[in-house]
């Protein structure tokens, strides 16, 4: 049989449709392929064969009896370990949670099944989201197709890594301050993060209510535009949903390149020579195909760290508050104590990041400190949303590196969770903002790594993002992974 794992999004999705191969045939060679290679690469924490067999097959039977349920049916789609599937799963990664099985479907899960697409879970993140990485789960380390000495980025590095080993054509994740964007760029595939509101956060296990959103990876734009447009849309059980319709793929069209105005950023000493170098290199192609760059002022946003970390943390320790061992999570109850109960259930269940994180929103959110810090880092999101607006006043696009470097070494940078922090310099504003942004692979460093751009737009108006996307796809297209894990 044909290597059907070697298909992108867009050719399997013809495929199916034109009846060369089967949705059976296509699932089958994708477990042949996370069977041989995903020891290596240690995307899936598990997944359940036969269940996912099935439903292939249920997706066949439908196909050959002419009443598919869509245009998708049969499509598999990676879902990273803390988006809810009924009778799955869900773990967040995280011991306190290990034998945790949803009794429900997300939002996001519901409208897939609906169009007949075959879920893969399940995808290996840090616990609760929290880490650039991917070291930070409680099971196993996810290493980069590129380089498995080096990590694929975080925290949604299982369904990174999945997308580009060619485990599975398209994956969700979840993006906080870059959870999504930043594993995409450092394992040299596309990466949404949505407007805020326009993916239902139901079913999805909260880090920071304010920050998180479901987003799409994939090989190419075009699987980021479907599932998006799937996925998206008004949900009566999220609050913070917008009123709004799912996303109109009939809208995407390439932009002009002459007159379109692109916002850049002047490079810094956090950006290294190669990434600086890709980064430069397409700015000068977009300038002689007759785009006009517009320098941006960033130096407002280069306070987005500090003022992420505080909301999020603070967040953190609200929404983690209920895994107690009592409402939620794995009991320990050595003493009979109800103290020790809480003590015990959470310190072994909460791996050290997560505690940290506890730890430092619980501190911002306590009494003499919370107008100091968590008050004055509202203030201070509310001037880089502000800052967002005026850029959108002068172009039409933003374009920046989307990480820092390329992918850094596995241990490398776990004693120090500042310098781990810094991994999201150039993507936590976004979030903060509430404005879309994805990351497109444009090239690799000398290494062989790939290197991500990321490309910024008004809220609600990924349209703009896919179009531009489309125009510098030929940059995409040159980032293969290297033959010893092809």
């Amino acid at each position: 049989m044909k290597e059907l794992w070697k298909l992108k999004y867009s050719d399997i999705k013809k495929g199916l449709n034109s009846g060369e191969f089967t949705p059976t045939d296509l699932i089958q060679s994708l477990i042949a392929r996370i069977e041989a290679e995903d020891s290596k690469i240690k995307a899936f924490l598990s997944w359940e064969k036969e269940s996912i067999l099935k439903a292939a097959a249920e997706s066949t039977e439908r196909r050959k009896s002419g009443k598919p349920l869509s245009e998708f049916d049969g499509i598999p789609i990676g879902v990273k370990d803390n988006i809810c599937i009924e009778n799955t799963i869900t773990s967040c990664a995280s011991k306190i949670l290990e034998n945790y099985r949803s009794p429900f479907h997300a939002t996001a899960i519901e409208k897939l099944l609906v169009k007949g697409f075959v879920l893969i879970p399940r995808a290996n993140m840090d616990e609760f989201a929290m880490g650039s990485s991917t070291e930070n789960s409680a099971y196993q380390v996810t290493k980069n197709p590129f380089d498995t000495a080096r990590i694929p980025g975080g925290s949604s590095g299982g369904s990174a890594a999945a997308v580009a080993a060619s485990f599975v054509p398209v994956a969700l994740g979840s993006d906080t301050g870059g959870s999504v964007r930043q594993p995409a760029s450092l394992c040299g595939i596309y990466g949404l993060k949505p407007t805020y509101g326009t993916v239902s956060r139901y079913g999805l296990v909260a880090y920071a209510s304010s920050l998180d959103q479901i987003g799409p990876l994939s090989k190419d734009i075009d699987g980021i535009i479907d599932v998006y447009s799937v996925i998206s849309g008004k949900d009566q059980r999220d609050a913070t949903s917008k009123n709004i319709p799912a996303f109109d793929p009939s809208k995407v069209k390439e932009l002009p390149w002459k007159g379109l105005k692109i916002g850049k950023m002047k490079i810094t000493s956090e950006i290294e020579p190669d990434v600086a170098k890709a980064y430069e290199s397409l700015l000068a192609e977009l300038e002689s195909k007759g785009a006009q760059l517009i320098d941006l002022d960033f130096s407002l946003l280069s306070n987005s760290i500090p003022i992420y970390y505080i909301i999020a943390t603070a967040e953190c320790s609200s929404n983690l508050s209920r895994f107690d061992g009592i409402r939620f999570g794995q009991r320990k109850d050595p003493s009979g104590k109800l103290e020790d109960l809480y003590v015990t259930s959470r310190s072994e269940g909460f791996g050290k990041e997560v505690q940290r994180r506890i730890l430092l929103g619980t501190f911002s959110l306590s009494a003499g400190y919370y107008d100091a810090y968590y008050g004055r880092a509202q203030k201070a999101r509310v001037l880089i949303k502000k800052e967002y607006e005026g850029y959108f006043s002068k172009v039409d696009l933003i374009l920046q590196p989307t990480s820092p470097t390329t992918a850094f070494k596995v241990g490398e940078k776990t004693s120090d969770p500042i310098q781990m922090y810094k991994a999201d310099i150039l993507t936590t504003s976004v979030n903060l903002a509430g404005v879309p942004a994805m990351s497109v692979p444009i090239g690799k460093d000398s290494k062989g790594l790939p290197i991500g751009l990321q490309i910024t737009a008004p809220a609600l108006h990924e349209d703009k993002i896919f179009g531009f996307a489309k125009m510098i796809s030929d940059w995409a297209s040159k980032v293969e992974l290297p033959e010893t894990i092809k």
